[in-house]
């Protein structure tokens, strides 16, 4: 299964880079985020692997992202009309997925950000989810993008009483 989301914030793409780079904001805007550690390398960083735990309703999912590609490397003074490029591969019990964001200055003061997303799955619980719920990730992937451009812009954090 394959989607792509796409969101314009209101801020320049540096500073949408940083936000979304800083592990000490995930928890304000990845809605059901309870855990998200590095386990090799530095948060964010070209070929580090993370462990991520996700509460979603009454059950926690776990799984293991690993980061495959940061363009570029350094986000300060990044030159106007370069994409930045941050991939990422996640595997969990059943799951394999893989999202390639890109953030584009759409002007000065606004980016860009799109996401595409390929799943994979396996098991047959697993491919009877994504068989029967496909909608229910790409809404996820877009819900998950509104509340960081929600933080990005207004400050606001989906552990206040929003759901």
């Amino acid at each position: 299964m394959k989607y792509t989301n796409s969101i314009e914030i209101a801020l320049p793409r540096e500073r949408v880079a940083q936000l979304l780079a800083d592990p000490a904001h995930l928890q304000k805007w990845l809605r059901g985020l309870v855990l998200h550690e590095p386990l090799r390398g530095i948060h964010g960083q070209l070929g580090t692997t993370s462990r991520i735990v996700m509460q979603m309703g009454q059950r926690k999912i776990e799984c293991t992202e690993t980061i495959t590609r940061r363009e570029p490397a350094d986000l300060h003074g990044t030159p106007e009309g370069v994409v930045v490029h941050f991939d990422r591969e996640i595997v969990g019990a059943g799951m394999w997925s893989v999202v390639r964001d890109r953030l584009t200055e759409a002007d000065p003061k606004t980016t860009l950000w799109e996401s595409e997303s390929e799943y994979r799955f396996s098991g047959l619980l697993m491919r009877l989810v994504g068989l029967l719920m496909p909608g229910a990730f790409h809404k996820q992937s877009q819900q998950h993008m509104q509340d960081f451009k929600e933080f990005a812009e207004q400050g606001k954090d989906v552990r206040e009483g929003r759901n």
